[in-house]
């Protein structure tokens, strides 16, 4: 799918279709529905990936299966969970969101880290600086994002997954740089008043730069930035600052939803899926960095440059620390982001 196409016909949040209600396992005969809630940058990998899945599924059981999408804010579509959103899977930018679909209405289990490999994240990803052609503003690194005259765009972290660890980025970057929180706390304020305006997701946000044309940085998944050099050749480019994020997007079957239609086995398939060879494959095609399958790690090692990366639990002590210090009520966005 042109991400070109997918910029101009696609909504910002996709609605999809609810899921068959069934009351056991699926029959040859009953065509069977899943519905894999996502966050927004991940479109064209699931696409490709629910096709490879079916026929994988079609092989194996004799049965059809189409996989239906939802994509919007990471916050946003795990509130739309919770509100009642019919998942079978989420597949989420960060383990933050899943938790609160523990904590509010039980709709994933507990242990849902452990169920899968690599703590549930079959691919990870970081944050990186998309550029106009020939970087006529000269961005290096996240210090030129606070000089006067750079306006960035990157979306709001109360929505959107992708933003949150834009914003821990940056954070950490100011603490390390000009030394401890309180100078990293101004180091954000003075980013975030180069930003005018917050979309509520990272495609939005790319659409802004992209399609609308504004804005001198783009703060993107890597993804999301080579599919903006893939489809708009000639007028972007990349920059990997000098210290960034590692993220690592986790999946979960959503436990409720599952046991109610009768579809924990294909929903757990599908993830699994996500760790076989020629999921892996489909990651890396798509950008992502493969997290377990060696083969397709040393296949795509060329796109993907060694960094200085640092963790979420390194830095920040973890998600729950993180959300409660940065994105809750009053928390250190608050203060920072002050514009109406």
């Amino acid at each position: 799918m042109s991400l070109r196409r997918d910029f101009i016909k696609i909504p910002l949040t996709l609605g999809a279709a609810g899921v068959l209600g069934l009351t056991g396992l699926p029959t040859l005969a009953q065509p069977l529905q899943l519905l894999n809630v996502s966050y927004d940058p991940t479109r064209e990998l699931y696409v490709e990936f629910n096709q490879a899945f079916a026929k994988y599924w079609k092989g194996r059981t004799g049965q059809d299966v189409q996989v239906k999408q939802s994509h919007g804010g990471s916050g946003k579509q795990a509130r739309s969970v919770i509100d009642g959103l019919e998942a079978d899977v989420v597949t989420l930018a960060l383990g933050g969101d899943i938790d609160a679909l523990v904590a509010h209405g039980g709709w994933v289990a507990r242990d849902w880290q452990k169920r899968l490999p690599h703590n549930a994240s079959p691919y990870t990803s970081t944050i990186v600086l998309v550029v106009r052609k020939g970087n006529p503003k000269n961005v290096r690194d996240w210090d030129d994002l606070v000089r006067p005259g750079v306006s960035v765009i990157t979306p709001n972290p109360k929505t959107s997954g992708g933003a949150r660890w834009n914003y821990l980025a940056a954070w950490e970057f100011g603490k390390r740089r000009y030394g401890g929180d309180a100078r990293a706390r101004d180091f954000a304020a003075r980013l975030f008043g180069n930003v005018p305006v917050l979309d509520t997701g990272a495609r939005g946000a790319t659409i802004t730069f992209a399609q609308r044309n504004q804005g001198d940085v783009l703060i993107a998944w890597e993804n999301e930035a080579w599919l903006l050099q893939k489809e708009f050749a000639g007028k972007v480019d990349i920059v990997y600052p000098t210290l960034t994020i590692l993220a690592e997007p986790p999946v979960a079957v959503v436990d409720r939803n599952v046991d109610r239609r009768g579809t924990r086995a294909i929903a757990e398939e599908y993830l699994k899926f996500l760790y076989a060879e020629q999921g892996q494959d489909i990651i890396g095609r798509n950008f992502y960095r493969p997290a377990v399958s060696k083969a397709a790690q040393a296949k795509y090692a060329q796109q993907f440059p060694k960094l200085n990366l640092f963790t979420i639990d390194e830095a920040f002590g973890g998600w729950a620390k993180a959300d409660k210090e940065h994105f809750a009520e009053g928390g250190s966005f608050d203060q920072v982001y002050t514009r109406k």
